[in-house]
């Protein structure tokens, strides 16, 4: 079977890509490993969210997602406030102050996987899904590139687009380095019912050993996302609901009152990946598959829309170019890509570096320059413009 342009990974990046080169032109396959999640009949809270920025959103709504998402599980985020690891010091970032609705939205998991997936189906003209199957084999061409499948399958495309996640099995098979390092963290995500409202407000606090986010749900609930040592997350793993609710309540300075555990509190371990190159000739790495950082920005879902909006902008302007997959065509993506996911790459990383360090003259200087950025507007605004887009 031929096609244009082979997709590995429909999750959220990958699935994005297929819908955003609708009425391209191309003859698109889009392989996953897994059966996407489906919304469960009850209303129970999926433990996994995404914060997503006003500009993804509408990235989203322009591809017909954002309408097929459930409106009451979807909370705007209006301010957020960034406090040092002394409590005290504190940054405020808010959508009034530069003329926006919203900073972001929660949204979980399931419920935008569901959504793409329900306009990525209804693209019966040149798609075709192979689900669950996974890919063994590749191997390159000069004109195209054949995709062996675990279902005998044996497809030939003249672009690979690697959307396969932090730990590529594309990206290994095309022999390109990253650069990487482990936090020796994990990230314990869990939701909570709050004694207090919180008033579309996100809260995080850089501790000197973690860092610690609730982001506003609908009514009285909240997400946690608690960056810790892969010890510490043992023990709050391990820990009675009440225990964990008791810690996190006092972790957070009893912002929200007491707090009452809705899901049970799991860890993912927490890297830092960067690939050295986004493409080579009939490949291109889009989202975790060409970058993965630390969550404590909330920025790992937004850059890679980010880098499907790019690709499928190139694409869909490749005029008279009929190979999707040369070499100098995807080099446009790799040069649109290369600024954004460096700056971000180097902020998430530098502030973990920053406060996951016990030196006090350090401790003094980051609360320092927390307080100073809370000063100077012109400042706080440009770096919130950057994370909106």
């Amino acid at each position: 079977m031929k096609f244009d342009l082979v997709i590995i990974g429909g999750g959220l990046v990958g699935a994005s890509l297929v819908v955003a080169l609708k009425g391209s032109g191309l003859k698109i396959a889009l392989i996953e490993s897994r059966v996407p999640a489906s919304l469960p009949a009850d209303a129970s809270w999926d433990s996994r969210l995404y914060a997503i920025s006003p500009g993804s959103a509408t990235f989203l709504q322009n591809l017909g997602v954002w309408q097929g998402l459930e409106a009451d599980r979807i909370t705007p985020v209006y301010d957020m406030t960034v406090f040092g690891d002394d409590d005290t010091t504190h940054l405020d970032f808010s959508a009034y102050d530069i003329g926006l609705s919203e900073l972001a939205f929660i949204i979980e998991n399931r419920q935008l996987q569901t959504a793409v997936w329900h306009v990525l189906k209804s693209q019966e003209q040149d798609l075709e899904i192979f689900n669950p199957v996974q890919c063994t084999e590749l191997v390159w061409h000069e004109s195209h590139v054949d995709v062996q499948l675990t279902d005998g399958s044996l497809l030939q495309t003249a672009l690979v687009i690697g959307a396969d996640g932090v730990n590529s099995w594309v990206r290994q098979q095309a022999g390109i380095e990253v650069s990487q390092h482990a936090y020796h963290q994990i990230g314990l995500v869990a939701n909570f019912s709050t004694e207090q409202s919180h008033r579309n407000i996100a809260h995080q606090w850089f501790k000197r050993d973690s860092v610690l986010a609730l982001l506003p749900l609908p009514d009285k609930r909240v997400s946690m996302v608690w960056s810790v040592s892969e010890e510490q997350a043992a023990i709050l793993l391990d820990l009675p609901a009440t225990e964990l609710c008791q810690l996190v309540a006092d972790a957070s300075c009893q912002t929200l009152g007491n707090l009452q555990l809705i899901t049970s509190p799991v860890g993912f371990p927490l890297n830092f990946v960067s690939a050295k190159r986004l493409v080579r000739p009939r490949l291109a790495l889009i989202g975790d598959a060409a970058h993965g950082i630390h969550p404590l920005a909330g920025q790992g879902v937004n850059l890679g829309l980010r880098d499907t909006r790019e690709l499928a902008a190139i694409l869909n302007a490749r005029g008279p170019q009929t190979d999707c997959g040369d070499f100098m065509l995807l080099r446009q993506y790799e040069r649109a890509r290369k600024e954004d996911i460096l700056a971000m790459e180097l902020m998430t990383d530098g502030l973990q570096k920053l406060f996951n360090n016990t030196n006090p003259t350090l401790a003094r200087l980051r609360n320092l320059g927390l307080e100073i950025t809370n000063r100077l507007p012109l400042l706080k605004n440009r770096l919130m413009q950057h994370a909106l887009s």
